[in-house]
């Protein structure tokens, strides 16, 4: 599984779900770097990335399963889903 993430996909999909603008993430950071994450310019750290998920009151992972879902459809979110659920349970 070799798919590059797409976590500015992810921010500005989950953003405009919430139908929050960037200005409204300005608490965890400044617009100019929500934009350039959106676009895919520069990469947060985890604990950013939970920050920002704190800010659009999603878990941390759904931000991030997001990044690797494509495309988004109720198909492929499952198929994702039971693909970590069978390895969680594998590495247990």
């Amino acid at each position: 599984m070799s798919r590059e993430p797409d976590f500015g996909g992810a921010l500005r999909y989950v953003r405009q779900t919430r139908q929050q603008s960037q200005e409204d993430l300005a608490e965890v950071s400044g617009r100019t770097y929500v934009s350039s994450l959106e676009r895919n310019l520069q990469s947060p750290t985890l604990a950013k990335a939970g920050n920002f998920a704190d800010a659009l009151q999603v878990h941390p992972l759904t931000l991030l399963t997001l990044c690797y879902i494509r495309p988004r459809t109720a198909a492929s979110v499952q198929r994702m889903l039971s693909d970590v659920e069978r390895e969680l349970h594998e590495i247990e």
